[in-house]
């Protein structure tokens, strides 16, 4: 009698682990069939919305605020970029800012404040427009995009103790983009008014603004202001 139901015991014991398990591995496939479908979900709705697909909905984020620099002039280095007749003036935008440009140019004189210029390859300081033309003795470099890149930039302005440079010129996406980077990426200060860089394109110049302020390793050195707001 007792065999007996020690058999029945464990046929019982038996069934309830079978049920267990059971419900353990119903519970699995309901959690791994939930996790597949939101998975599915996500993934459809990440493909469907790339940078492209929301192209004409992204809203324009506020401008930066423009800064009032005043610059140490025994320190300070204003890069004149790729004001030539061929990239310029072809350019309604560029053809503007000469005049403010000038501007700059004279005031950056007056205060003996340095002067460098660049170019692209094939041009020489003669092609430089002659609202901003260089005078003798400062220095032009030739290069692409990053006048840092190729040229001994770097070394001009190490060697003068420059720590802080005003960046103008064009193309805003180019050469003013990846040279006001680079600055400081190499710990300068910078300083880029806006009223002297310039681009095919409005929107080119706007995106610049907000990446120069917005940029990791970037906007940290970076003030963005006008002309008429820097002072030697």
């Amino acid at each position: 009698m007792l065999g007996a139901m020690r058999k029945l015991e464990m046929i019982g014991d038996r069934e309830e682990s079978m049920k267990m398990r059971d419900q353990i591995l119903t519970r699995s496939v309901v959690a791994a069939a939930s996790f597949a479908a939101v998975l599915a979900v996500a993934t459809t709705a990440v493909a469907a919305k790339t940078i492209i697909d929301e192209w004409s909905s992204v809203q324009v984020p506020p401008p930066p605020k423009l800064e009032p620099v005043t610059v140490d002039p025994k320190t300070t280095a204003l890069l004149v970029l790729d004001l030539i007749p061929q990239i310029c003036n072809s350019k309604p935008r560029c053809v503007a800012s000469l005049p403010e440009v000038a501007k700059l140019l004279k005031g950056a004189r007056d205060s003996k404040t340095m002067v460098v210029y660049s170019l692209v390859s094939g041009r020489t300081p003669a092609d430089i427009l002659p609202p901003v033309k260089p005078l003798g003795g400062e220095p032009v470099v030739t290069s692409h995009a990053d006048k840092f890149i190729d040229t001994d930039l770097e070394k001009i302005l190490k060697d003068k103790g420059i720590k802080t440079v005003i960046v103008v010129g064009t193309a805003a996406e180019g050469a003013v983009l990846y040279t006001a980077s680079h600055a400081a990426f190499v710990g300068l200060d910078v300083v880029v008014p806006v009223d002297g860089m310039s681009a095919s394109l409005p929107y080119a110049e706007q995106y610049v603004a907000w990446d120069l302020t917005h940029a990791p390793g970037v906007s940290a050195k970076v003030k963005l202001t006008a002309i008429d707001m820097v002072k030697y």
